[in-house]
């Protein structure tokens, strides 16, 4: 008999242990942190207690998720706010200028928006290059990554040498009318593998309310 089959005869007779209970206390194992010996008993404690604090380590990050998420759904529901009780085109610029700086934290952000004429000779109706639109009207969903080499970064104009990362938000659903910008100082900020759920929200509120006014 090996120690292979030792194993699988106790997991077969899950009441070997009750029917000689005072093994539990003759045979000793290693301790998982130590040199010395300790009782079986003893050693099943100790995993417990390990498998506990995991526990507790999964349940206070599960806590902080759930925590910074309903930070950020307030965050967005202000901006809802804020957009749907703009009054004009230059209002609701704004109102998203103002909730991505200071509520997000985003220090650059760029609108452009096309196919409105009311916008003309504004920042946000600035002509976008053919090929800088289709690639808008390609994406399908928000896209972050690194700032360097990104065809959108001259929309920052003279902080562009100063983001390192950048979120790319698509407006519109079955038609795209324009592209959020945001950048960051951050390298870390905007990364390709990040969830953009948030994004999106923000994304579909925004061109909700551009198409409303505009």
């Amino acid at each position: 008999m090996d120690a292979n089959d030792v194993a699988q005869f106790l997991r077969t007779h899950p009441q070997f242990f009750d029917q000689h209970p005072q093994l539990l206390e003759s045979i000793y194992v290693p301790h998982p942190h130590g040199g010395r010996a300790i009782p079986l008993t003893e050693r099943q404690i100790v995993s417990l207690r390990e498998k506990a604090k995991l526990l507790e380590g999964k349940l206070a990050e599960l806590i902080q998720f759930g925590e910074d998420n309903d930070a950020i759904g307030e965050k967005v529901h202000r901006l809802a706010l804020a957009l749907v009780g703009a009054k004009d085109f230059a209002a609701t610029a704004h109102a998203l200028y103002f909730h991505l700086r200071e509520d997000f934290a985003v220090p650059h952000v760029a609108l452009r928006v096309w196919g409105k004429s009311l916008l003309d000779g504004t920042l946000e109706g600035s002509p976008v290059e053919a090929a800088l639109r289709d690639q808008a009207e390609t994406m399908g969903a928000p896209q972050c990554g690194p700032a360097a080499g990104n065809p959108f970064l001259a929309w920052f104009r003279e902080a562009q040498e100063h983001v390192r990362s950048v979120a790319l938000v698509p407006l519109g659903q079955t038609r795209t009318i324009g592209l959020l910008a945001l950048g960051s100082e951050d390298p870390q900020r905007f990364f390709a593998e990040m969830g953009t759920l948030y994004l999106r929200r923000i994304g579909e509120l925004t061109a909700g309310a551009l198409a409303a006014r505009t």
